[in-house]
């Protein structure tokens, strides 16, 4: 039968795996080192609903990694003690093969350990939820789309910077300072979709031909970015225990001159690039890898390295708008965000479509931020003010997809959206 074939071909790996890992040399130890954080060691036994996860679907997510990962340089494992650790361990997990639930699960019980990561002077961290954006457009201008969506000149892409356009800010660049340029890719509707769009940093456009054009991040102008939702909260318009991307989408739709000066506190601008991604491919995160509904973060790319697994513990408002939804479970850093600043700072990816888009927005909650660090690294409960060798990750890379790393693709059905409701 397949199905025992396959469970065989599993067990047969992991048994592999056991042998090659015990015979491996024990590894040079590091020491981890993050800035401005605490850390605090923890056994597996302390992860509350850790047993329960589906180690299996981590475990595949995982393997996204373990591809980028086993292509870095010798250099890059040599400067940075941490990715060299990742890179040991993904060595092991390629040897493995497919896991089951039970064996993923005593892969990383045995070749991680557990460190709880806490910002300086505080106990918790705290996650929000992004996703892909899908919005109507035309690939010309006309009396219906009127609203540009650029593209990032060559040289700006070339260096990696945004340099280019450091002296443009939204409000120049929304009124015409890029016209003539020909970096439009395409037209949509509505300001308040392009803005969006920027925020989340990839979207779906539907062609007014039929055809699915497929859009991710490729550079900024290089200006700060600045949450738009707190003004709403200064002004008293919107309370901080209520805001939500559906509430600021809300207020700029209905109060469209007052939504435009608010965009405009937000001088950060976001260019676009064409990818070849199917309708049934995840967008790409910055490690180069398709993104993973619900097992995929964004975390400061200055801290972490691409691919540490995280575990998250934290009451999310999912089922419904109440955080209430016990999200325990163990995640992967593939992507990162100019607003994702700290230690113990994530976004949560899940996925994309109408209603994930609403459970997405309204996250914004407090909860334990685990690390799972490879053995052998060593770790100390201090405090650390700042480090000199933090492990960096490489550049944001070219959008390159193969057949194999989509095939992993988890679907958004790990995801429990609520039921449709009337948007207020």
């Amino acid at each position: 039968m397949p199905g025992i074939a396959i469970r065989s071909c599993c067990i047969f790996g992991f048994c592999l795996w056991l042998i090659s890992a015990a015979t491996v040399p024990a590894l040079a130890s590091a020491p981890l080192n993050l800035r401005n954080a605490q850390v605090e060691p923890l056994s597996f036994s302390a992860l509350d609903g850790w047993k329960d996860d589906d180690h299996a679907a981590a475990f595949d997510a995982f393997l996204k990694s373990c591809g980028a990962i086993l292509n870095g340089t010798k250099a890059m494992r040599s400067s940075r003690p941490f990715y060299s650790a990742l890179f040991k361990v993904c060595e092991r997990a390629a040897t493995a093969g497919k896991l089951d639930r039970d064996h993923a699960r005593a892969f990383f019980e045995k070749t991680f350990k557990p460190v709880r990561v806490m910002p300086a002077g505080q106990t918790e961290g705290f996650f929000t939820g992004y996703y892909e954006t899908e919005v109507d457009g035309s690939r010309f201008p006309s009396d219906e789309y009127t609203i540009p969506i650029y593209a990032a000149p060559a040289e700006t892409v070339k260096k990696r910077q945004s340099k280019v356009f450091s002296d443009l800010d939204r409000t120049k660049i929304e009124d015409g300072a890029l016209a003539g340029k020909e970096l439009e890719i395409c037209y949509v509707k509505n300001p308040i979709d392009a803005f969006f769009a920027q925020i989340q940093g990839s979207t779906r456009v539907k062609l007014d031909n039929g055809k699915l054009l497929r859009l991710n991040y490729i550079a900024s102008n290089g200006m700060p970015y600045t949450p738009v939702g707190k003004f709403l909260i200064d002004r008293g318009i919107v309370s901080k225990e209520e805001m939500s991307m559906d509430k600021i989408r809300d207020f700029m739709e209905a109060n469209p001159e007052e939504g435009k000066e608010l965009r405009r506190e937000n001088r950060s601008f976001v260019f676009f690039q064409e990818t070849a991604l199917s309708t049934h491919d995840e967008c790409i995160g910055a490690q180069g890898v398709p993104l993973t509904p619900g097992r995929s973060l964004a975390v400061d790319k200055r801290i972490h390295v691409y691919g540490t697994p995280i575990w998250i513990e934290a009451e999310l408002p999912i089922d419904s708008e109440k955080p209430e939804t016990k999200f325990r479970r163990l995640l992967f850093a593939q992507d990162t965000g100019s607003a994702i600043v700290g230690p113990a700072r994530a976004d949560i990816y899940f996925g994309h479509g109408e209603e994930i888009s609403h459970v997405a927005g309204r996250i914004k909650q407090y909860g334990q931020f685990v690390m799972l660090v490879p053995q052998s690294m060593t770790v100390s409960g201090a405090a650390v003010a700042d480090a000199t060798n933090v492990p960096l990750p490489r550049p944001r890379p070219q959008m390159t997809v193969t057949a194999a790393a989509r095939s992993s693709t988890e679907t958004t059905a790990s995801i429990r959206a609520p039921k449709p409701k009337p948007r207020p």
